[in-house]
Formats: C-alpha cells, structure tokens, sequence
C-alpha cells in the first residue's frame, strides 16, 4: 500500500476515501484507529490515505481533482475593511 493523500483530520480522510472508492479503487486509512487516543491535542500526520502500488497513479488523478487539495481561492477586496472606534469607523 502506498500512502496517496495525508489528510489533516478524519473527515479529509473520509472524503478522498469515499471518492477513491466512487472510482472502483480499494482503499485504506492507514491510523485511523488512532484519533481517538490524541485527546484534545491537535496531531497531524495520524490518517494517511492509501491504496495498492497499481492504483497509485490513478488515484493521486483523483486526489489532485478534489478541491480538499487546493486552498481556496483568494477574493479580492473591494474597500478596506473599517474598524468601529468609539462609535465612528476609523
């Protein structure tokens, strides 16, 4: 197995697993059981997404497709934003 996609939580790892298997590619995720065990400490790293070295290809297709893989997109702004001061934007 190799690893496709790190997801940075549970539910990115549940999404590109349910895409890849959409596609009709087996799927493991690889520390799932471990989420439970961090408490409230963030960690990151813990649920890799995996699949056979034969789907690798096909698979990082579909995981580059996703929009989870790409930071949205900036918007640009129209006007500064103001800050209420004492009553009055600043």
């Amino acid at each position: 197995m190799r690893v496709v996609y790190e997801a940075a939580n549970l539910i990115d790892a549940h999404l590109v697993r349910h895409a890849l298997e959409d596609a009709g590619l087996p799927v493991f995720l690889r520390g799932e059981a471990l989420i439970g065990g961090m408490g409230e400490l963030p960690l990151f790293g813990v649920v890799a997404v995996c699949v056979p070295e034969a789907a690798l290809p096909a698979a990082r297709d579909i995981v580059q497709s996703l929009p989870i893989t790409a930071p949205p997109p900036l918007q640009p702004v129209d006007e500064p934003h103001s800050i209420p001061i004492n009553g009055k934007l600043a």
